[in-house]
């Protein structure tokens, strides 16, 4: 079983509009709902490689609720959130169909008390014992400490489970300190953390400050992964356009798949560029298209340089 933590749980949103202009009124032609935050986002697309995977986390009040009976819905994923006064927030996707762009509007998360935190420390460490890996994914709600990430790695670590994180800003820079087998930042998270714009150079740093391995997503131009076992680029066949939102959930989500199935490492970056950009063409925020993922995946470029990082 495969388990996903997203602390900042949201229901996500989608309108499409003929043609997103400021400072106009916009008549709606679509609008979908769906449970959102990252490590939903990689649950959905794990469920649907085939995968067991627990979600836990925090869920509260009437969108709480309502986000918990669509999971139910969803072969494959097993709720584990932990219940919590406040709402979880909204995120809103506004897709222009004329062009393709989407603009995102993330609400913040409700607060969270010191016991339902120590509540969620309880649930995880228990959950940790039946996982054969774990993701910690997305931002922190109001009331969780900066550390948070940094914690739960350090449990992972202590229970032999492999463990990935994929946050920005100060709980990446404090959870990889701790060690995670894995990180995915993308480009601007590498730059921001590192001063270095440079993705081979930044990827190395990240590596001497704690992390085992670094997968970086660099947009059109793919995967950048930096290893103990080697150094690799993964690379689409041409610019994918559509909505990119929970394209990097998705090249989680080929990742951990590829790691419980032992797969070598130009195996799990393929699948995850070839996810990530089935995801950007996929009509829906945070879905991915199957049929582009069938079309892509053996299109995908990956490429090893000669010595290990």
């Amino acid at each position: 079983m495969i388990l996903t933590v997203t602390l900042n749980t949201a229901l996500d949103i989608t309108y499409r509009v003929p043609s997103l202009r400021p400072h106009a009124s916009h008549r709606v032609t679509e609008v979908t709902e769906r449970p959102g935050g990252k490590g939903l986002n990689v649950a959905r697309v794990l469920a649907a490689l085939g995968h067991s995977v627990t979600v836990t986390g925090f869920a509260g009040g009437g969108t709480g609720r309502a986000l918990q009976e669509t999971l139910t819905t969803v072969p494959g994923i097993n709720d584990a959130l932990i219940p919590v006064a406040g709402a979880p927030r909204r995120t809103v996707a506004v897709v222009d169909t004329a062009t393709g762009d989407t603009t995102q509007l993330n609400e913040p998360g409700p607060v969270i008390a010191p016991a339902e935190w120590s509540a969620f420390l309880e649930a995880y460490e228990d959950l940790l014992r039946s996982s054969s890996a774990v993701a910690l994914c997305g931002s922190l709600p109001p009331g969780v400490p900066v550390g948070a990430y940094a914690h739960l790695v350090r449990a992972a670590r202590a229970a032999s489970v492999p463990v990935l994180l994929d946050t920005s800003g100060e709980p990446l820079r404090r959870g990889i300190a701790a060690r995670p087998d894995f990180v995915k930042p993308n480009a601007d998270e590498l730059a921001e953390l590192t001063g270095s714009h440079e993705p081979v150079q930044a990827t190395r740093d990240v590596r001497r400050r704690g992390a085992r391995a670094v997968v970086a997503s660099l947009g059109a131009e793919g995967l950048l992964a930096v290893a103990p076992e080697g150094h690799w680029r993964a690379t689409p066949p041409g610019r994918v356009t559509g909505n990119p939102t929970g394209a990097g959930d998705s090249a989680v989500a080929g990742l951990l798949s590829g790691l419980v199935e032992h797969l070598p490492w130009p195996d799990r970056l393929a699948r995850a560029a070839a996810l990530s950009a089935a995801t950007v063409r996929a009509p829906v925020a945070g879905e991915f298209d199957r049929a582009a993922y069938e079309e892509l995946l053996p299109r995908v470029a990956v490429t090893e340089r000669a010595t290990a990082a």
